[in-house]
C-alpha cells in the first residue's frame, strides 16, 4: 500500500507542476496575443488617417476613388494575414498549454 500513496503523490506533484508549466504557456501566448493585436490595431489607425489625409488631398473624384481602393485593398489583405497570425498563436496557445499535461495523462493512461 505505501508504494501506492507514494505514486499517487508522485503525479499529484508532477500535475501540480504540469498546471505551473500550463499557466506560463498561458501568460506567455496571452502577453503575445495581446501585443500582436495592439500592434495591428495602431497599424490600422495610421493607415487610416494617412488614407483620410490623401483623400481629403485628392484633386479629383477618380483620384479620391483610386485612393479608396488602395486602401480597402490593403485593409482587407492586412485584415486576413493578422487573422490568420492570430489564430496561428491561438492554436501555438492551445499546444503550449496542453504540452505539459501529456506526460501526466500518459502515464496515468
Amino acid at each position: 500500500m505505501p508504494e501506492t500513496f507514494e505514486e499517487f503523490g508522485k503525479y499529484g506533484k508532477e500535475f501540480a507542476e504540469s498546471g505551473l508549466n500550463s499557466l506560463a504557456s498561458l501568460s506567455k501566448g496571452a502577453q503575445a496575443i495581446a501585443a500582436a493585436t495592439s500592434d495591428y490595431t495602431s497599424r490600422s489607425v495610421e493607415e487610416g488617417a494617412a488614407t483620410v489625409e490623401r483623400l481629403l488631398s485628392a484633386k479629383s473624384l477618380e483620384e479620391a476613388f483610386e485612393v479608396q481602393t488602395q486602401y480597402l485593398k490593403r485593409a482587407y489583405e492586412g485584415f486576413i494575414a493578422e487573422t490568420t497570425m492570430i489564430g496561428n498563436l491561438y492554436a501555438d496557445l492551445a499546444k503550449d498549454t496542453y504540452k505539459p499535461f501529456e506526460s501526466v495523462i500518459a502515464k496515468a493512461s
